[in-house]
């Protein structure tokens, strides 16, 4: 074990190296707002337990959260090209801790879902803006392992974030929900404290543009070409929120064994993650993308074969390998696709299908599980990661040849090869 973890403290060294200080900023800020992650992961339980709502009027107040997420991603992208960066962020982090204490202290159903739903609108806005200000401050050739370490940072702190929100919640909810809107004020005030406004001064100004949030990207054709399989594949990815313990416990496994197979998944992405970055770097991306969604469909693919610990563990670490892979390298591609002028606008659109499928995962999953049985559905996420990987591989070519034309006038696409 000390070897092993002096061979990742080394190779954490070495991803780290030569990264700007601000980006560094924003990483440590990003791990103070997801050591205080309590309240998502528990909504559904406080408002069955401590609000008295039956659980499809939970259901329904969870997914308007889902769904101010999904709005986060346009709005939070929009502003971040329009008004800056650090505009963004600051305003979606302590906005995000309004709307947490607001959400705790809510009794009145309306009020508590309003205030559900606005904290998935303003408490996203900053994943645009952080996406958009690592493609600003990190060279090209960076921007998979500066990506990489950032969404490593998010599943330490996550992991750790969970036994704590235990620990806290002997105190009471309401302990909870405050903690939760200390680190995301405490991340804003390391934000106005020391990272400056990232976004590129242009040399022509913008046309004018109208209020609403933009839809640029989803009126590009390789953007979306990008899009659909990413989709699919976040859909697949998202069983494992509810489907998957739905499953695992009816066949027999306990709650307890089920969160140990679970921390599988977090346990492997600390330890594989700092790795993952350079040996990314050295497959087309395409190539390393239908690995992701090939793999995430084959772990949960794998979740037929039964639910005995040691066949569970094996189908979670598989489509953890899918997860590592995706991360670093599809940021990297929506920041070479995105006009310089529009990065937030594309990350924004990133994070949107992310959320999408936290919306409509959960139905769609349940309806299958319930209806046509756990086989039809684990063989069904094995057929859709499989398309999903056909598919990047097909619009490979595509995407090639407008990256080739893009790096002819804007030297900050990478020259990473599709």
């Amino acid at each position: 074990m000390k070897h092993l973890l002096g061979r990742l403290g080394g190779e954490f060294r070495a991803t780290a190296g030569g990264l700007p200080s601000t980006y560094w900023y924003l990483w440590t800020g990003t791990l103070v707002n997801r050591l205080g992650s309590f309240v998502v992961p528990f909504l559904a339980l406080y408002l069955t337990r401590e609000r008295g709502f039956r659980v499809e009027e939970a259901g329904l107040v969870v997914s308007l959260h889902g769904a101010g997420g999904v709005l986060a991603g346009l709005v939070g992208g929009t502003l971040a090209d329009r008004v800056g960066r650090r505009k963004t962020l600051l305003a979606g982090l302590w906005l995000g801790a309004a709307a947490m204490l607001s959400l705790g202290l809510a009794r009145a159903t309306w009020h508590i879902s309003l205030s559900a739903f606005l904290l998935g609108l303003v408490g996203e806005l900053y994943r645009p803006a952080v996406s958009a200000a690592v493609a600003d401050l990190v060279p090209p050739q960076d921007r998979p392992r500066a990506y990489g370490l950032l969404y490593w940072v998010v599943n330490v702190g996550f992991s750790i974030a969970l036994p704590l929100a235990g620990l806290a919640s002997h105190f009471g909810f309401l302990t909870l929900f405050v903690a939760d809107a200390i680190t995301s004020f405490l991340y804003g005030l390391l934000v106005w404290w020391k990272v400056p406004e990232t976004r590129p001064v242009l040399r022509t100004e913008p046309a004018k543009s109208s209020p609403l949030p933009s839809l640029a990207p989803f009126r590009d054709g390789v953007f979306l070409a990008f899009a659909v399989p990413t989709l699919l594949t976040a859909i697949v990815f998202a069983q494992g929120t509810v489907t998957l313990p739905l499953d695992l416990t009816s066949r027999g496994m306990s709650p307890t064994t089920f969160g140990t197979v679970l921390a599988m998944n977090g346990v492997l992405i600390v330890l594989l993650q700092p790795f993952a970055g350079r040996a990314m770097g050295r497959m087309r991306r395409a190539t390393a993308l239908a690995w992701a969604s090939g793999l995430t469909g084959l772990g949960f693919g794998l979740h037929v074969l039964g639910a005995s610990p040691g066949l569970a563990t094996l189908a979670v670490a598989v489509w953890t390998m899918g997860e590592i892979a995706q991360s670093p390298v599809a940021s990297t591609v929506v920041a070479d696709l995105a006009p310089t002028e529009q990065r937030g606008t594309y990350q924004g659109a990133y994070y949107m299908l992310w959320a999408l499928s936290a919306c409509v995962a959960p139905s769609l999953g349940s309806w299958v599980l319930g209806h046509q049985g756990a086989a039809t559905l684990w063989g069904g996420c094995l057929a859709v990661g499989l398309f999903a990987a056909g598919w990047h591989l097909a619009v490979a070519d595509a995407r090639r040849r407008r990256l080739e034309t893009l790096r002819l006038t804007r030297p900050e696409v990478s020259a990473a090869q599709d």
